[in-house]
């Protein structure tokens, strides 16, 4: 897809316009609804589809269908994301209040940095082909990884902060406490951040962690920096929406890292393929349309398995719960009963005694 340096300006400016309108309805530290969350990601989602729509009517049907595969892909790996997000708003016992400005801002920094990540890639990709093969591997490798730490159980790792986070604290000092929405203050007479600013820069730095892996992925799907940007883009300015509405049913997706690490896998596969296409090996190319089936369907098929092997285990585990309720109370009753017998015969002894 050929795009003019008009279209990037204008995407741009049409981007960080709904970020302000966004920023603008948010500015006032409130806790998020559940209404007010799940309105905003139909919001988010709705103007990207209307984007891929765009994207048909005055594109094509093959940018279409690449932004539409990367959208949803982007979207599934940025939802695990949210996992280490819990954690970091527990580590830095974030107000509730304040979320919603800590995520805005943090995924902001996100999109920087993940632009950066894109520039890279597309140059690299550009004179060397041969990345494709590292790329694959490397999804691949990751794929193995994300199963090895499901069926381990070693996914609810604490939150630990990088080496560029702890330099900055290092360098500018942490305030003991928050300071509204303050991000800076002084303290006798030094400027140091407030632990808000912190968590912002904890959130955007270790997205670059999940970028590693979700950056390749969408090259894989499309070799278009403009349309790996926007698809990006979208994604991640709903994700602030999608922490408040589906925080609490995160733990109900048992299966999601395997799901994932399907597609990775997949998208591995596909790059691998195209690698070997590339070097002139007659070797056959996953299409667009298979790519965006197979991704709906694993994450199909996970959500659907993972809510019905959570409903199974809440309802053993409440089974067991009254099971253990049953078990005590004829214990309890006979401890009644022993006590009852002991205070008759003292009450005997002391009548004979009398």
């Amino acid at each position: 897809m050929d795009v003019s340096m008009t279209l990037w300006v204008l995407t741009i400016l049409g981007l960080g316009a709904l970020i302000s309108v966004d920023f603008f309805i948010g500015r006032k530290p409130h806790d998020v609804s559940i209404k007010e969350a799940g309105i905003w990601t139909v919001v988010w989602i709705a103007l990207a589809a209307l984007f891929g729509v765009g994207l048909l009517i005055w594109g094509s049907a093959q940018a279409s269908g690449e932004f539409f595969a990367g959208f949803i892909t982007e979207k599934s790996l940025s939802v695990d994301n949210l996992f280490v997000f819990i954690l970091i708003m527990a580590k830095f016992s974030v107000p509730s209040q304040l979320q919603q400005r800590v995520l805005l801002f943090g995924v902001l920094i996100a999109l920087v940095l993940r632009t950066v990540f894109i520039a890279a890639g597309a140059a690299v990709i550009a004179n060397f082909s041969w990345i494709f093969y590292l790329f694959g591997a490397f999804l691949i490798y990751t794929a193995w990884k994300l199963v090895q730490e499901a069926m381990s159980g070693d996914e609810d790792e604490d939150f630990e902060e990088n080496r560029l986070l702890k330099s900055v604290e290092k360098k500018f000092g942490v305030a003991d406490r928050y300071h509204g929405t303050k991000l800076f203050i002084r303290n006798n007479g030094k400027r140091i951040m407030t632990p808000l600013m912190v968590v912002m820069l904890a959130i955007g730095t270790t997205d670059v962690l999940f970028a590693m892996d979700s950056i390749p992925a969408i090259f894989g799907l499309t070799q278009d920096p403009y349309i790996v940007f926007t698809a990006n883009a979208f994604a991640l300015m709903g994700l602030r929406q999608l922490y408040f509405l589906i925080g609490g049913l995160l733990r109900k997706l048992v299966h999601l890292s395997y799901g994932l690490s399907v597609i990775l896998g997949f998208i591995g596969v596909k790059l691998v393929l195209h690698a070997l296409h590339e070097s002139g090996v007659h070797v056959p190319e996953i299409s667009i349309p298979v790519s965006l089936a197979v991704i709906c369907g694993v994450l199909v098929v996970t959500t659907i398995t993972s809510l019905v092997a959570s409903r199974k285990q809440a309802a053993a585990e409440e089974q067991q719960q009254a099971g253990k309720r049953i078990a005590g109370d004829p214990g309890d009753d006979g401890a009644d009963g022993a006590g009852g017998d002991d205070a008759a015969d003292e009450t005997r002894k002391d009548s004979v005694q009398a």
